[in-house]
C-alpha cells in the first residue's frame, strides 16, 4: 500500500513531493523522505533540490499540524483522558517538549505526531518551527547529501546504514540539547 500511494505522489514528480511533504507535517501517513529517496535514485544530481522541497513543504506543513492539535486535540484529550493525566502530559511536554519535538523532527516517527501534540499541549509555535527547521533540514538533507554524492549507490548506504545512522544523529542532537539546556539552567 505504501509504494502504491508513494506512486500515486510520484506521477505528479515534484509537485507530488511538495505535497506528500506538506500533507505528512499533520495528516498523511506516508513520510516523504520514500518519495525523496525514489525521486533522488531516478535523478541523483537533482537530490539537493528534492530535498530543499520535501524541507521546505515539510516546514510549512507544522503550523498546520500545530492548530489542528490546538483546535481538535484538546477537547477530544479531555473527553478520552482523567484531568489529573492531561495536567501532567502537559507539564511533561512543557519541560521536554523542545527535545521531543527537535529528536521527532529528524526520527522515522511521524512528524504530525509531534506538530499535533506541540498544539495540544500549548507549546510554543515559534520553538515549533525552530527545531523543526533544524531537524528536518538535518533529515532531508542528509538523504540528498547522499545521492549527490554516491548517485545510486546511496541507496545501498540508506538501506544498511540509515537506521543506525538517524539513531546516532539523533543520540548526539539529544546530547548537544542536553548539554545546552542544562548550561541555561545554570545560568538562568
Amino acid at each position: 500500500m505504501l509504494e502504491h500511494i508513494t506512486q500515486l505522489f510520484m506521477q505528479y514528480g515534484m509537485w507530488g513531493l511538495v505535497a506528500m511533504a506538506f500533507l505528512d507535517s499533520f495528516i498523511s501517513p506516508i513520510p516523504p523522505f520514500f518519495m525523496q529517496i525514489a525521486m533522488s535514485l531516478l535523478d541523483p544530481g537533482s537530490a539537493i533540490q528534492f530535498a530543499t522541497v520535501a524541507f521546505t513543504a515539510s516546514v510549512l506543513g507544522a503550523p498546520i499540524g500545530f492548530l489542528l492539535g490546538r483546535w481538535l486535540g484538546k477537547p477530544l484529550l479531555h473527553k478520552l483522558l482523567p484531568e489529573k493525566w492531561v495536567i501532567v502530559a502537559t507539564e511533561k511536554f512543557a519541560k521536554n517538549g523542545d527535545a521531543a519535538v527537535l529528536i521527532g523532527a529528524f526520527t522515522p516517527i511521524p512528524f504530525k505526531v509531534f506538530t499535533v501534540l506541540s498544539g495540544v499541549f500549548n507549546y510554543s509555535l515559534t520553538k515549533l518551527m525552530f527545531y523543526a527547521i533544524i531537524g528536518r533540514g538535518l533529515k532531508f538533507y542528509l538523504i540528498g547529501t547522499l545521492f549527490y554524492l554516491y548517485g545510486k549507490h546511496a541507496k545501498v548506504l540508506i538501506d544498511e546504514y540509515f537506521e543506525i545512522t538517524l539513531l546516532a544523529v539523533a543520540t548526539g542532537v539529544a546530547a548537544i540539547w542536553f548539554i545546552w539546556s542544562m548550561r541555561r539552567k545554570r545560568y538562568a
